[in-house]
Order: C-alpha cells, then structure tokens, then sequence
C-alpha cells in the first residue's frame, strides 16, 4: 500500500481520497476508521440515582445484559441510556463490537487468551474480562495489528 501526503495551502477544506483497484477488506476497514471521527470525550452514565461523566478513556467496555447497557471501568460499572448499535455509531475508532452483547475499548486491551472457542480479553490493574466471539477475532487482530502498525 501506498501512502501518500499533500500541503497545499490553497485547499480550503482537509480532503481523503482512497483509490484502489477493487473493493478489499483492507480498503472497507480503512474506509470505516476515517468515516469514523471521533464524536464524544465523555459519557453520561448512571449509578445509584447519581449521574457521572465518565472519560470514554476510562472505560474498558460497554456490555448489555437484560436490555441494560453497562459502561465498566477498572473498579466499577454504571448504567448507560444508549443501546449497544447507538453506541457504535458514537464512539470513535479506539472501540469495537467484539460479541452481540459487547463493545471493547481497544486501547485497554492488555492480554488475549485463544481457545478453541473463542478469545479472552484481559485488562490491566483490572479483574474483569472480556471474551470475542469467534465471528468477531480476525476483525480485532487485524484492528490491533493496524493500531501497532500505526504507532
């Protein structure tokens, strides 16, 4: 793949042009991460009649469970109002459908364990754990792989 950047101090607006030969896997995945900026720092979350604004840094993952969408963080868990496809559509590229009932922060992802079965995500300075559906593993190692590439 070719990489290529222009500055032109005539352009008015930022322009991202993708020009392949066909339709790939890769071209769709690049396409997606641009298409997709980033439309929130925070989230509005509940727990015990308190409303807090949690960082969507902080959060590890968002996992539903009796029509009930949790945000976890590393010590605890609080009530969002949004359904898991809404939060897909908000969150920006760092986050990822990894099952039907989960989305994962890919930047606190800190071990994978492989089964036959699926996968296990495992965070750091946390008890919790995630696991990946086998219909969901080779979009996150491909995603993970980009992310190391990029970095």
């Amino acid at each position: 793949m070719k990489v290529k950047l222009e500055i032109d101090p005539d352009q008015e607006d930022l322009e991202v042009k993708i020009s392949a030969p066909k339709m790939t896997e890769e071209v769709e995945r690049l396409y997606q991460l641009l298409k997709k900026e980033k439309k929130l720092d925070q989230i509005e979350a509940f727990k015990d009649n308190i409303s807090y604004y949690l960082n969507l840094s902080d959060i590890l993952f968002f996992e539903t469970d009796s029509k009930v969408v949790m945000a976890h963080t590393r010590t605890d868990s609080y009530q969002v109002k949004y359904k898991l496809y809404e939060l897909e559509d908000i969150l920006g590229g760092d986050f990822m459908r990894v099952s039907k009932s989960t989305i994962l922060n890919l930047k606190q992802i800190y071990a994978l364990t492989r089964s036959i079965s699926n996968c296990q995500i495992k965070f750091q300075d946390s008890y919790k754990t995630v696991y990946v559906s086998r219909h969901y593993y080779r979009e996150l190692r491909n995603r993970l792989e980009e992310r190391r590439r990029l970095s």
